[in-house]
Order: C-alpha cells, then structure tokens, then sequence
C-alpha cells in the first residue's frame, strides 16, 4: 500500500543525497590532482636519473626547520643582493633603474626637478642622538647625494629607546660608524661619511669638519647638538661665517605631545627653556631671526616628566667639583627624561622641512608674504579678539540687521590656514582683526570677502574703503592687492573641503 512521504522525511532526504553528491565530487578532485602531482613526480624522477631508473646525481639535501617551522636558508643559498656594497664603495656602477624604483614615491611627490634637486643635496648633520640619527635616516632613504655626520660618542644601552639605527650590536662603538654601516643597507648610492670628533670652535679644524671632501659648503647644517654653547656657536658660525641655511632642533626631552611640535623662525619659538636661551644668546650675537627652529609648545607640570636630579651621594662626593661629573666640559650633568618617540618627530620634521625646501614644494614656508606660517597654531583668545574686531566694524559701519558671517571655528580658519597668522599688509602676528576687503553690495558679507589685518590697519582701511567708498586698488601698492587676492583665492579652493 503506498503511503505518503512527509514533508521532513523529503527534506532530510535530499540533504543527505546532496551530502553525497558533494563528498563524491571532492574524492573525484583530489584523485584528479593526486594523479597529476604523481605525473609530475616522476617526470622530476625521469630528468634526474636520465631515463634510466637510478640517480644520476646526489639526492636533494634535506631542509632544515627553525622552532617554529620555517625553512632556514643557507648562506650559500640566500639571496643574492640587489646591490654588491662591498664591490661598489660610494653607490658607483649602481643601476639607475633600481635607484629611479626605490624613489618612486619620492618622485611622484616632488616631481622629477624636485626629485634631482634633492639628489644633488649635500646634509651635514651636527650629532648623531635621537635627533640627528632620524633625520639622517630620512634624508638617505629619499635620495640625498651625501650626509656627513659628526659627533663624538658611543652608543649606549640608553641610547636604543630613541636611536634611528643602532641595535645592541652597536653598543660601545661609535654612533657614526653604527649609522653608516645601517643606512649603506639601505641607499647604497648616498655617500655617508661618519665623523668621530666633536664639533668646537675653540679648536683647530672647526671649520673644515663642516665642508666635504673638496672643500665646498653643505647645502644644509643640521644642529641636533644639546650643550647649548655648543649650539649658539655652530648656529653663529653657519649663519654669519659659513652663510649656509642651518636648521636646530631644539629641546625633545621632557616632552610628551606630538601635536605640539612646530617649525618656524627662531624668533617666533616660545614655551622651550631651550629655544629661549638660544634665542637670547643669538640675539647677543646679531642674529634676531634668520634661523628655523624645531621646538614644542608644550608646558611642563608636576604630573610630567622633570630633570633628573643628581644622587646624594654623588653630590657629597663631589660638592664643589660638580661640573668634573660631565662627561665632556661644559656638558649637563644630569640626565634628561626622553620619550623615544618625540626625538624622532623632531628629527623627521627636520628632514620633511629640508626635503621640501629643496624640492621646490610647498610646505611651512610661506612664499607669498615670506618667512615661516604660523600655521597650526591654536589661539583661542586670537580668534575671539579678532571675531569681536569683525562684529565691532558691522557696529560701526551701522549693519545691526546683518549677520557676521563667521564663528570662531571659522575665525581660526581664516587666520591660521589662509593667512598664516600674519596681517595681509604688514606680515604682523600681533593684535590680529577681521575687515571686509571691498565694500559689499546691499549689505551682504561673506566669508570670502574677509581679510586679516592688524588693529591699526583694520581702522585705517574701514576708513578709506568701507566708509570713505575708495577701491583696495587705489589705496593699496600692487604687492598688497597681488597678497589679498592670492589669500581670498585659497580661501575659495579651501572651501570645498570644510
């Protein structure tokens, strides 16, 4: 008698065929490769024995395993470099295919004239710590012609939390040699020459430790140097003698924010003991401004990280004759707390503004009015004032129904980004304001219609174009109006990404 097929008993059914049809094809797949890997097996079987079913020569060597299960590789056996450093001293007989390679990036970003511009560059860089070493690295893996590193001492177990390239290997010998010996690994082509001397110049060959091998000048001095002496009188010395650009790193230690970090003209550094000494002692020596400097703006506290002060039994062992605990005259004593990475951002930062300069591309100089931008700077009580400058004006200029087209958000924008912390007529940084630029017509303003001036010039241009009707172009020279329309153009192109 027929009966009838449940629902569930169709269904499992089905899926236990299916199970089936599904083990079946995958059986008939791996018999397929297992044939095929059997073929091709003896086939490897045929060439070695010619034929003739013996081997014709020796079996191959069994392969090793590390602890973890990884073939070791021999040295007869590893791969051959692309790059013979021991053949080809100095980068000669490299293939210029491979070099163009390991600088693609290099060049996709400076272009080909920025790119030749940077391989031409010849660095010194003055200490070879945490500071030095980076910015050396940086400069040899994007193509510089040479680098010539100077310093005096010996890599020690502290120096590995903040070094760009020494290992425990490197211990007890000199940072310059452990440097080139690192980056001839890795820009074969960059002539690196180490230095095992310190820079003084109270000493006979002060001078020729900064110029290269024929006797020209560096493109660019990189002071990473601490001792402050030391510093002033290389800083001096590049400035004023040698007339080469020259860029100092000021104090990394202590500090802890990354976003403080900022570049700009030695005059314009603050919130650094360093930099501020530096600064006085250079201004002793006729050099208000003229040298970029590396610095944070970060503010020191009882919660952060301090000096570290001297042991008491060092200090009664030698109470009068502190100084003798240095290891060099004139050097600190004590030891400074350093977070490894903050060095390494200086030194970067100094690397990224060489590379940039050279290269032609834009980056925190500011060509259009000159000197460094003050970018990236945020100044609440700035943009506060100013915005309050701006709604005084509409005051003024009897505009109560208008609206001030701007916040403080935007307030920050216009100065920091656009304008680079500067007044569009004078350059000034100080009592900075928001005018309209041309009188607008029925009362509108718009964002892209404001330009930042000092007080005394905002009084002086609402008087003869907002209210006395005269054209910017008739009360201002061409370099002012060429700055202005250059500036609300930026902002215009700057607006589509807000």
């Amino acid at each position: 008698m027929d009966q009838k097929i449940s629902t569930n008993t169709l269904l499992v059914t089905t899926a236990v065929a299916a199970s089936l049809l599904s083990i079946g094809a995958t059986l008939g797949v791996q018999t397929l490769l297992q044939r095929e890997k059997r073929k091709q097996l003896e086939k490897e079987v045929e060439e070695q024995t010619g034929g003739s079913g013996s081997a014709t020569s020796s079996p191959p060597a069994e392969v090793e395993l590390n602890e973890l299960g990884i073939p070791i590789v021999k040295a007869e056996t590893a791969k051959k470099p692309l790059f013979d450093t021991a053949s080809s001293a100095g980068g000669k007989g490299y293939d210029e295919e491979l070099i163009a390679e390991q600088l693609s990036r290099n060049r996709a970003f400076l272009g080909d004239e920025g790119l030749a511009k940077v391989r031409s560059t010849f660095v010194v860089i003055v200490g070879a710590g945490g500071v030095g070493s980076w910015a050396a690295t940086m400069l040899v893996r994007s193509g510089v012609r040479k680098v010539k590193i100077i310093d005096f001492d010996q890599v020690t177990l502290s120096s590995l939390n903040r070094h760009a390239t020494a290992t425990l290997e490197d211990v007890g010998t000199p940072k310059v040699v452990a440097m080139k010996k690192f980056l001839e690994k890795v820009a074969p082509w960059c002539e690196i020459e180490p230095v095992v001397a310190l820079w003084d110049q109270r000493k006979p060959g002060y001078d020729s430790l900064l110029l290269d091998s024929d006797g020209s000048k560096p493109d660019w001095v990189i002071d990473a140097i601490d001792n402050i002496d030391t510093k002033v009188d290389l800083l001096a010395y590049c400035h004023n003698d040698l007339k080469v650009k020259v860029i100092s790193a000021m104090g990394a230690g202590c500090k802890s924010d990354p976003t403080r970090v900022i570049i700009s003209d030695i005059s314009l550094s603050l919130e650094d003991p360093l930099a501020r000494v530096t600064r006085r002692k250079l201004k002793q020596r006729g050099i208000p401004t003229g040298i970029p400097v590396v610095f944070s703006t970060e503010k020191p506290s009882p919660e952060k990280a301090n000096l570290m002060p001297i042991s008491d039994e060092a200090v009664k062992e030698s109470v009068e004759d502190i100084d003798q605990l240095a290891v060099l005259e004139d050097f600190r004593v004590r030891i400074l707390p350093v977070l490894g990475p903050l060095p390494a951002i200086f030194g970067l930062t100094i690397a990224t503004h060489i590379l940039t300069i050279t290269g032609g591309y834009p980056g925190v100089t500011d060509p259009t009015q000159g000197g460094y931008s003050l970018a990236g700077k945020r100044r609440t009580k700035v943009y506060d004032y100013a915005l309050q400058s701006l709604a005084g004006q509409f005051a003024r200029l009897h505009w109560q129904k208008q609206t001030v087209p701007v916040d403080l958000n935007d307030v920050g924008y216009l100065i920091e980004e656009v304008f680079r912390g500067k007044s569009a007529i004078s350059g000034d940084s100080t009592r900075l304001c928001l005018t309209l630029w041309n009188k607008p017509e029925g009362e509108v303003a718009t964002i892209d219609n404001l330009v930042v001036l000092t007080k005394a010039e905002q009084k002086f241009h609402e008087e003869r174009v907002l209210i006395g009707g005269e054209a910017p172009e008739a009360v201002y020279p061409a370099k002012t109006i060429e700055v202005v329309n250059k500036r609300l153009a930026e902002q215009r192109y700057y607006s589509q990404y807000r």
